[in-house]
C-alpha cells in the first residue's frame, strides 16, 4: 500500500483497493485491472517503464504470497509476544487466557495445570474475592491467579456481574446474606458451594453445600409467604456434623463446578496403578532413551481429525507431570477405533521419538484408562 501511494500517487483508499485485489481470490485479475493505474502514476513521478514494470511485477508476486506470510509473521510475533508475557509476567499470561474462555487450543484445565507446574499459584473462585473473570490478586507482594465466578455452573457472566456489584456495596457476611442480597436460585447457591467459593464462611465443602441448599430454600419459603417472618431467617440452617471430602472428592467437585481443579489432575489419583504398570511420566520422556518401547498415560486433551494423507492422526495426553504428543497411524487407529475415539484418558504403549528437542510416541497399542475424576477432551476437525 506505501508503495502504491509513494511511487503511484494512489490515495490512501486507492491502495486500500491494492489491498484487496492482492488479497482476493482472483486476485491476479484484479491486479490487471489496476495495472493502469499504475503505470500512469509512476509515469507521472519520472518511473522509467523499465523500471514500473519490475515494481509491477514485484507486486503481482507479494500478492501470491502475500497472504500465508502475513499470517506466518502474524502467529510468529504471537508466539514471540506470549513466550515473553509467559516467561515475565505468568500471572498475568494465564488469568488472561482464563479470562477469554472459550477460546484457543487448550481448555481451562490444562491451562490451570501448565501453571502449576511452573510454579504459578491458582486460587479457586471465591465469593468475596474473585472478580467476574479469572484475575491478577497479590497477598504480601506475592501475585497469584484467582478463578472467576462467571465459569462456576449456572452462574455466567451476567449473575458474576451482579455478584461482584452488590458485594462491592459491602463484603457478604455469610451464605445466608449471599442468598438474601443477590436472589440466586438453589442451584446456584449449591454450585458456589461445590466449587468452594463460601469457604471463608464455611471450609467444609459438603457442610457449605448443605447450607447452601438450607438458605435457597429458607429464601424460597420466605418470598412464597410460608414464613411471613414470623420466624427467624436462620432457623435450620446451620450444618450438622457432615464428614470432610477426601482429596478425590474436592477434585470431583472442583470439575463438576467449574471444569478444572487448581490443586489436582485426575492422573495423580491413579498414579500407584500406573507406576505397578510401568508407565512412564510425562515429564520423564525427554530422558528416555530414543526408540525405545514405553507406556505412557493420560488424559486425552486434543484428538486432531481427519488425519492426514497417510491416515495419521494425532492425540495429546495430559498428566500431572506433562503432556505427550502421541502418533496414531492409520492401522493402529482402525484397529483401536471404539477405544480411540472415546476414551476420556489412554494408557498408550509405543515407541519413543526425539526430534529437534521434541519427544513423541508412535503409538502400537491403546488401552481405556478409568479415572476417578472426569475429564473432556477437545477434539478438532
Amino acid at each position: 500500500m506505501q508503495i502504491a501511494i509513494d511511487v503511484a500517487g494512489f490515495s490512501p483508499a486507492d491502495a486500500d483497493e491494492l489491498r484487496r485485489a492482492m488479497s482476493a481470490k482472483r486476485s491476479a485479475e484484479r491486479m490487471e485491472a489496476l495495472k493502469g493505474r499504475l503505470f500512469r502514476g509512476m509515469a507521472a513521478r519520472g518511473v522509467t517503464p523499465d523500471v514500473a514494470e519490475e515494481v509491477f511485477d514485484k507486486l503481482k508476486g507479494f500478492a501470491d504470497f502475500g497472504f500465508p506470510e502475513s499470517h506466518a509473521f502474524s502467529f510468529a510475533y504471537l508466539v514471540y509476544a506470549s513466550a515473553w508475557l509467559k516467561v515475565h509476567h505468568p500471572e498475568a499470561f494465564y488469568a488472561a487466557l482464563l479470562a477469554a474462555q472459550p477460546m484457543g487450543f487448550y481448555s481451562p484445565a490444562s491451562l490451570v495445570e501448565d501453571a502449576r507446574r511452573r510454579g504459578v499459584v491458582v486460587e479457586r473462585a471465591q465469593i468475596n474475592a474473585s472478580g467476574v473473570q479469572a484475575e491478577v490478586h497479590a497477598d504480601d507482594g506475592e501475585l497469584y491467579v484467582q478463578l472467576g465466578l462467571a465459569p462456576i455452573r449456572g452462574i455466567g457472566e451476567e449473575t458474576a456481574q451482579r455478584i461482584v456489584a452488590e458485594r462491592e456495596r459491602a463484603p457478604f457476611a455469610d451464605i445466608g446474606d449471599v442468598a438474601r442480597r443477590c436472589a440466586l436460585s438453589t442451584p446456584q447457591l449449591e454450585a458456589l458451594a461445590t466449587a468452594g467459593a463460601f469457604a471463608a464462611f464455611t471450609p467444609a465443602r459438603r457442610g457449605a453445600i448443605w447450607e447452601a441448599g438450607a438458605h435457597a430454600g429458607e429464601r424460597a419459603r420466605r418470598h412464597g409467604g410460608f414464613t411471613q417472618g414470623v420466624l427467624p431467617l436462620q432457623i435450620g440452617t446451620r450444618a450438622p456434623e457432615l464428614p470432610e471430602m477426601d482429596a478425590v472428592a474436592e477434585a470431583v467437585a472442583d470439575v463438576w463446578a467449574t471444569g478444572v481443579s487448581p490443586d489436582s489432575y485426575p492422573t495423580q489419583f491413579v498414579r500407584p496403578r500406573l507406576q505397578g504398570l510401568g508407565v512412564v511420566r510425562a515429564g520423564e520422556m525427554a530422558a528416555v532413551e530414543n526408540k525405545t518401547r514405553v507406556r505412557v498415560a493420560g488424559v486425552v486433551t486434543h484428538r486432531q481429525r481427519p488425519a492426514t494423507a497417510r491416515g495419521v492422526t494425532f492425540l495429546a495426553l495430559e498428566d500431572e507431570t506433562g503432556l505427550v504428543n502421541v502418533i496414531c497411524p492409520a492401522g493402529v487407529w482402525a484397529r483401536y477405533r471404539k477405544v480411540a475415539r472415546t476414551s476420556p484418558a489412554l494408557i498408550v504403549r509405543g515407541m519413543v521419538e526425539h526430534a529437534d528437542g521434541v519427544s513423541n510416541l508412535l503409538a502400537e497399542t491403546l488401552t481405556a484408562l478409568p479415572l476417578k475424576v472426569a475429564s473432556v477432551s477437545r477434539d478438532f476437525r
